[in-house]
């Protein structure tokens, strides 16, 4: 059944792609789910297709080797698990039985940024550097529930290999009603109209950036919300049209190391193309083993909390 809910209320993205694999795994016979001991939310798919599902223990690098080996099969592979993990143990299975080879491997997972309160070793915030470096990868980055199972939908036609990023997964923010958006893989979303500054963000920091332009707008300055949930291969075309229109002001706020992740691909379109820019400010995480702490207080510790977004708004409200 799909998933109900209400705009504005929080639902965990867990439950979206437990209920979104098990409804895709009837339309394709040739559907896996394949995850190292993080399966919790998966027992719908695993009831209903047990001969499809496989927990391979925690051995992160396992379960990528053996979604290679059903991909090369004709199956469409989802392997579902911890980001900080996938993205690092078993990088290198990654890179060469999949993006190698090219083939239809979903990887999907959680604690993506100082989520989870799990400390360094538990904090994906390197993910999105490395799944953009590699070829044939396409990177995403999630903040609203509901668009993982859309996002999940599109993903059974395409041919290579996909990254989704998500939070906890547990207590999301639904931040879009059903249908106000196109939501296209490879295409971002203007998550709120504005014309004196652009705000680029992507997953856990969307709602804090829909937060700080309501601020700004209480001050009288229109802010552009950029939801670019796909990095990998990013809209160069909606971030040249948000430099005309928006005074060449950018702000890129991300829940990530503040290099490597959107603020370089977006520097690098800029660069590219030519993009003449008044001003343009990152806020990510600084080159630090963060340690323990809730998503709130480590953002403020870091300096990319919401007040710290505000000030680099008017900082960019300022410049020219």
């Amino acid at each position: 059944m799909p998933v109900t809910f209400t705009f504005g209320e929080f639902l965990g993205a867990r439950s979206v792609i437990g209920s979104t694999l098990a409804e895709l795994g009837e339309e394709h016979e040739n559907l896996w789910v394949i995850t190292p001991d993080i399966g919790a939310t998966l027992v719908e798919f695993r009831d209903k297709y047990p001969e499809r599902f496989l927990d391979v223990g925690l051995a992160e690098q396992a379960s990528v080797g053996i979604a290679a080996g059903l991909a090369y099969d004709g199956n469409i592979p989802v392997v579902s698990g911890m980001l900080p993990f996938l993205s690092m143990r078993a990088l290198e299975q990654i890179r060469t039985d999949v993006c190698y080879p090219n083939l239809p491997v979903k990887i999907i997972g959680t604690h993506g940024g100082l989520v989870g309160n799990g400390g360094s070793t538990h904090y994906a915030v390197e993910d999105l550097a490395l799944m953009c470096a590699l070829t044939n990868m396409t990177v995403t980055s999630i903040g609203d529930p509901l668009m993982v199972g859309e996002i999940l939908r599109q993903s059974m036609a395409m041919q290579g290999p996909l990254y989704i990023r998500l939070a906890v997964g547990k207590k999301d923010k639904v931040l879009y009603e059903p249908g106000e958006h196109d939501i296209r893989i490879g295409k971002g979303i203007v998550a709120r109209k504005g014309t004196d500054v652009t705000l680029f963000t992507h997953g856990t920091t969307v709602a804090q950036a829909l937060d700080a332009a309501e601020e700004l707008e209480a001050e009288g300055a229109s802010v552009r919300v950029v939801d670019m949930f796909t990095l990998k291969p990013i809209d160069a075309d909606l971030i040249e049209l948000c430099a005309e229109e928006t005074g060449g002001r950018f702000v890129v706020l991300e829940d990530h190391l503040a290099y490597g992740g959107l603020a370089s691909r977006v520097a690098d379109v800029v660069a590219d193309r030519g993009i003449t820019l008044t001003s343009f400010e990152r806020l990510g995480i600084p080159q630090v083993y963060a340690g323990f702490g809730e998503d709130e207080q480590l953002r403020d510790k870091y300096g990319y909390g919401l007040s710290a977004t505000t000030a680099a708004l008017r900082r960019a409200l300022a410049a020219g």
